[in-house]
């Protein structure tokens, strides 16, 4: 792809034509036309979408040979030594808009794009004055503006353009449209201002005179200034109005004129436009994240030798096919001088993976090894080099990695930089974070998608090894270039600590725990199926008495038939297709009729055997007896880990038949136990410290239930006046002020009304001030940074917290509440994995940390370290973070993990 760009402008057909652009206007007119838009670092770029779409526009229709964006310099201008008032009732620039004006100007200089500013002056006089100099120069102009004072400009020359229905439309003004639309020329453009008008600019023209009343005056008098020597004629409330404000409509004309002798430098050769470099623009716009445009201009790959963030030299490299002895030798030369690790598969699920290859970047070479060579004799000093905890290893995904390696018996060690989960932590709300999406981000480029290599879903297919060599060579040599970038990033967030104390270490603590597994008896869960069968079938078979005859329980559309139409309930909801039975529906119907509580039972069951008995019984190996899971730690934004294949963090535990699933999990060794050790209530902990609230702090640092202290402080009684329906309610508040939960959500919780709702959180805030503070301050504090921080310093950037739309920045207020309370909440319990594992090691203890689930860890530990770990856990875990309340955690054991609970 040629390295300069042009759109095909008016000089190559041999005439000149001045495109001059409104800048303030027109960014102005696309910010409140476009829906919000942010990158993700969280600026507003909405405004600049749109700007650029009607640029593109105009470029392609008008054809251009020169070309300016003129903007406003300041607030102050000439106008304002004369009415001090000009523009004085504007509101204030809304910060999601002021923000975006350096992105706009910096993507101007992408497109080679001249743009000027001028104190003193507004963008209409200095487009105002280029108009007048290429009239005078035999030249065309067109004009493009939102303002409909610019239509004074039009003439024989020059045409102006007004956008309409935001900026992706424009409606084109000669002296002729202008006739017709107004019946007025442009030179009485002024005028109609100097009688009307303009509230958006504070002009106040004449009152009681509206555009109406002004055409009418100037099509029998032609001027302001004949309307106002012609005012003893005017009769009525009119005549009153013109006689008696004859200076404002001297002025607003005045103030509405158009200043056309600027002082401007620029000579006409300065606005010369011949397009644009096509590797600046396509930075320009990777930077903004504008990838619909990267591809409506055909930029995708335009690198032009360069990384296009730092216009460093793009990094020169050979891939190098390792086949033979000589390749081997040569890689085994370049391990000590490692920058790069990137270990290719094929699978979500990394326990059973196939691998593709590994390449290795030293220097100016990358090596690649097809995954079948990696157990050839050859390849010892590889092997050797990954096992090697002291030599460094920066990877992609590194955690993965170390999981599949492990399949084929290599091991992995000496993780010190994985640029996914640095990535992650840079911004948790990423919506790309393949290695693409990551280069694309950060404006670097050299990488094709890996579905243009491999095919997609039945179509995945490895290619040949030389295509093979050169997209692994090149994915881990951005790699490379992605993790010092990332590093400093880091450092700039104040990450660091974050970083390399606690996510890299604990990436892999949670591969030892993945590899290791635990024991889940297929026996005990296949006896537990048979028990839901026969529940199921019991249940089912009393839905059909009380239905009157047998139905299919799981449609939806039967199941609305003999619940509305048989059985008369009422009809909470419906939808397109009929009656809706979803939960929140059957929880309301159950005070109505003994069925639906059958019916939500049957659910629960029907999910228990097929997603947990059913699911897990297919997840168990054949070969060890255990489940492995996986642990993500790049998926939550609040820091929270996720599990999957299969995902042991959501077996229900609120009812007792969801417990007993637990009883399948049993230690490895014989007469081993299972422990258990869970955070009492970590959330509203750390809200107490978090918010410095002194009733919350004292509750806890006097061992109270913080429910019943909740419930006495709201309602105002003693604790032994606390009965269970108080405790339950302050105990949806207490949880629900730490989701950020409102008065609706709250509502439907209690089944109470809304307005019972506001007043039971009133109620909440009123008795613990200090939380209310810390709401509105955290909130604030949001809309001023543009995120929000745990007390490790985990970033959660709010693109909405600023948005005019009601509903997104409400939803960004509830997160910038929550984030710190749950984000802190996982890092205590990702800290006491880290110093957990510290702590075994250290004693040297046989027993093994082997799952996390939520604010619980679960442990195998051999009957003679039993006393033992019930000290050291819940002490390693209330010493995790120190805060101003006492963390507690409640630690059990059993045969198996239902007993550890």
């Amino acid at each position: 792809m040629a390295n300069e760009k042009t759109i095909a402008n008016a000089s190559e057909s041999g005439t000149d034509k001045l495109l001059l652009i409104d800048g303030n206007s027109i960014i102005n007119r696309a910010f409140y036309a476009m829906p919000p838009l942010t990158n993700s670092s969280g600026m507003h770029t909405n405004a600049v979408f749109g700007f650029t779409t009607m640029l593109l526009k105009v470029l392609e229709e008008e054809k251009p040979s020169h070309l300016l964006v003129a903007f406003d310099a300041g607030k102050t201008v000439f106008r304002h030594e004369g009415y001090a008032e000009y523009k004085g009732g504007r509101q204030k620039t809304p910060p999601e808009l002021s923000e975006q004006f350096p992105l706009l100007k910096e993507l101007l200089r992408a497109f080679s794009v001249p743009q000027f500013e001028l104190p003193g002056y507004e963008a209409d006089d200095i487009i105002g004055t280029l108009t007048r100099r290429a009239e005078e120069q035999g030249q065309t102009a067109v004009v493009v503006s939102g303002d409909k004072d610019m239509l004074q400009l039009a003439s024989d020359q020059v045409t102006v353009l007004l956008t309409r229905k935001g900026v992706s439309e424009t409606e084109r003004y000669a002296p002729e449209e202008i006739a017709e639309k107004y019946g007025l020329t442009p030179a009485q453009i002024v005028d109609l201002k100097g009688l009307m008008g303009d509230s958006s600019d504070n002009i106040p023209g004449i009152p009681g005179v509206g555009e109406k009343t002004a055409l009418k005056l100037l099509a029998e008098y032609g001027t302001v200034e004949e309307v106002l020597a012609h005012g003893g004629e005017i009769k009525g409330k009119l005549g009153e109005n013109v006689r008696g404000h004859e200076d404002s409509a001297r002025m607003s004309k005045e103030l509405a004129t158009i200043f056309r002798e600027v002082p401007l430098e620029q000579q006409w050769t300065d606005l010369a436009w011949r397009g644009y470099d096509a590797s600046a623009l396509a930075a320009a716009l990777r930077k903004l994240e504008f990838k619909s445009l990267i591809e409506r201009l055909d930029l995708s790959g335009s690198v032009a030798g360069d990384d296009a963030e730092t216009g460093a030299a793009a990094p020169v490299y050979e891939a190098v096919l390792v086949r033979g002895a000589d390749e081997w030798a040569a890689l085994a030369d370049a391990l000590p001088a490692a920058e790069a690790l990137l270990v290719e598969a094929n699978g979500d699920n990394p326990h059973q993976t196939e691998g593709i290859g590994l390449a290795v970047v030293s220097g100016e070479q990358v090596f690649v090894v097809p995954y079948a060579r990696l157990g050839e004799p050859d390849a010892g000093p590889l092997r050797a080099w990954l096992a090697d905890a002291d030599a460094e290893k920066r990877g992609y995904d590194l955690h993965r990695s170390e999981l599949v390696l492990a399949r084929s018996g290599v091991e992995l060690r000496g993780q010190t930089f994985c640029v996914q989960l640095a990535a992650y932590l840079l911004d948790p709300t990423e919506a790309d974070p393949s290695l693409t999406g990551l280069l694309s981000r950060y404006g670097l480029s050299g990488v094709q998608p890996d579905e243009a290599v491999y095919g997609k879903g039945a179509k995945f297919r490895v290619p040949d090894e030389e295509a093979l060599a050169a997209h692994l060579a090149a994915k881990a040599d951005a790699v490379r270039r992605l993790a010092g970038p990332l590093a400093e990033a880091l450092e700039d967030a104040g990450m660091r600590r974050l970083y390399y104390e606690l996510e890299q270490p604990l990436a892999v603590i949670l591969a030892g725990m993945e590899k290791q597994g635990i024991v889940v008896e297929a026996s005990a869960l296949e006896e537990l199926g048979k028990e839901f069968q026969g529940r199921i079938e019991q249940t089912t078979a009393e839905i059909y008495r009380l239905a009157g005859f047998e139905f299919n329980i799981g449609s939806t559309k039967q199941l609305g038939d003999v619940l509305f139409e048989k059985l008369a309930l009422p009809v909470v909801k419906k939808t397109k297709t009929g009656y809706s039975t979803d939960a929140e529906v059957l929880e309301k119907l159950e005070p109505y009729h003994e069925i639906v509580r059958l019916i939500l039972h049957y659910r629960q069951l029907t999910k228990l055997q097929s997603t947990y008995i059913e699911g897990l019984l297919k997840e168990i190996r054949p070969e060890d007896g255990k489940i492995h899971t996986f642990y993500r730690q790049t998926i939550a934004a609040t820091g929270r880990l996720s599990s999957q294949f299969p995902n042991l963090q959501n077996i229900p535990i609120r009812m007792e038949e969801g417990r007993q699933i637990r009883k399948a999990f049993v230690p490895s060794e014989p007469g081993w136990r299972i422990l258990a050790a869970d955070y009492s209530q970590i959330e509203l902990r750390v809200l107490a410290h978090i918010s410095g609230d002194e009733g919350l702090k004292e509750a806890f640092r006097q061992e109270m239930d913080v429910h019943t202290k909740t419930a006495m402080d709201v309602f105002g009684v003693s604790a032994d006046q606390v009965d269970g329906n108080m405790r339950r309610q302050a105990k949806a508040v207490n949880f629900g002020i730490v989701y950020g939960i409102s008065d609706y959500g709250l509502s439907q919780n209690l089944h109470i009304t809304r307005k019972e709702a506001a007043a039971f959180i009133e109620q909440y805030f009123n008795a613990f001030p200090g939380v209310r503070r810390y709401m509105d301050d955290i909130v604030d504090q949001a809309k001023r940074d543009g995120y929000v921080k745990t007390l490790l310093e985990r970033r959660r950037y709010l693109p909405d917290i600023r948005s005019s739309n009601f509903n997104l920045r409400s939803f960004a207020e509830r997160t910038a509440m929550n984030t710190p309370i749950q984000g802190t909440a996982a890092d205590v319990i990702k800290l006491a994995m880290v110093r957990m594992d510290e702590a075994l090691r250290e004693r040297g203890l046989k027993s093994r940390m082997l799952l996390q689930v939520h604010d619980e860890l679960v442990f195998e530990v051999p009957p003679e370290e039993l006393d033992t770990m019930r000290e050291l856990v819940p002490d390693v875990m209330s010493k995790a973070l120190q805060l101003d309340v006492p963390l507690l955690a409640e630690v059990s054991a059993g045969v198996n993990w239902y007993e550890a609970k």
